[in-house]
């Protein structure tokens, strides 16, 4: 079986771009969504995705697909909502075993096609865990700031069946990613050492956050070096950021990052800063040339896209991250 503890030591690795963006090209109506199984289902669906892979498995296979031909190394389930608190806002909670396993089978058959044509170059998938609509450190209610929507223990319980089910399904590895909130991927990491424990395994594990805005914090209001002293407890194989900003404004943390890490970095960035209309408008050349300055930099180990980014992104990515040796851990 291949490794990807090995993998990362002779090469950057090339991560997935986005799944929405390829998701939005479909059009899928809310007939589609429902598929055959759910035509009688009393609330609507459209909108979400994970329910695709149900419902729409070729098209979620077809995503993993072009991600592999187009040089991705490593692609994410498509559970970025696949927790009983991401289903409830469509009164999914009882799918979301279902849901896991199966989309962690999805990307495992698709890897494995690919590997078994080229074993020199093992394809991996790694186990989305998005953070939830919800924050344990915050209150969504500016009267009453003690409030919280959700507590540690509801997280943790969570993301305990989520990472069950992606486990069963095959993945390789698990990322928590898109982190706002420190204290919600605390409660994801401290179920994922449950469940290693109980199983007696070793899943490496990729945790990326998320800077929101200029002030170069979390949601939360962490720094970047306040959030990998938060997480620095838990054995990992990569620590990074995605989504929110593009590539040439999450590269200042990087960089403070990569001074105050001895862990693997990743990077998977927006395709830029979407225009008013909500869409991304860089191209995959303009993207290609701001990775090329993280290679120059030596800034990191697993690189990817978010928001915006196709397998054009990542075919860009891919032919210029070959030619850089990855940082040095």
């Amino acid at each position: 079986m291949p490794n990807i503890q090995e993998a990362i030591k002779n090469r950057i690795l090339v991560l997935d771009g986005a799944m929405g963006t390829m998701l939005q090209r479909h059009n899928f109506s809310e007939e589609d969504f429902r598929g055959e199984r759910f035509k009688e289902f009393p609330y609507s669906l459209k909108g979400n995705n994970d329910l695709l892979s149900i419902t729409q498995p070729e098209a979620i296979r077809e995503v993993h697909k072009l991600y592999f031909e187009a040089g991705a190394d490593i692609v994410e389930t498509n559970t970025f909502s696949g927790t009983t608190i991401g289903m409830a806002d469509y009164h999914l909670e009882d799918l979301v075993y279902e849901l896991n396993f199966e989309s962690a089978k999805i990307a495992r058959e698709v890897a494995d096609e690919f590997t078994a044509k080229n074993p020199e170059k093992p394809r991996f998938v790694a186990g989305s865990i998005g953070p939830t609509n919800r924050t344990a450190s915050m209150s969504p209610d500016v009267n009453d700031p003690g409030f919280r929507a959700v507590t540690f223990d509801d997280l943790r319980i969570a993301y305990k069946q989520q990472a069950e089910a992606l486990l069963d399904g095959g993945v390789d590895l698990l990322l928590v990613e898109t982190i706002f909130d420190t204290l919600n991927a605390k409660a994801a990491l401290f179920a994922i050492e449950e469940v290693k424990d109980e199983r007696k395994i070793d899943i490496p594990i990729m945790v990326s956050g998320t800077i929101t805005d200029a002030s170069g914090r979390t949601l939360s209001g962490q720094t970047v070096e306040a959030f990998l002293i938060s997480i620095s407890h838990i054995p990992l194989l990569s620590v990074g950021f995605n989504c929110a900003l593009g590539a040439d404004q999450l590269k200042p943390y990087l960089k403070t990052l990569a001074q105050n890490t001895s862990l693997n970095i990743s990077a998977h960035p927006n395709a830029g800063l979407p225009n008013a209309f909500g869409q991304y408008d860089q191209t995959p050349e303009e993207m290609q040339h701001l990775i090329k300055e993280y290679l120059n930099d030596n800034l990191i180990n697993i690189i990817g896209g978010c928001c915006g980014t196709t397998p054009e992104h990542i075919k860009l990515i891919a032919e210029v991250a070959k030619d850089y040796k990855p940082r040095k851990v």
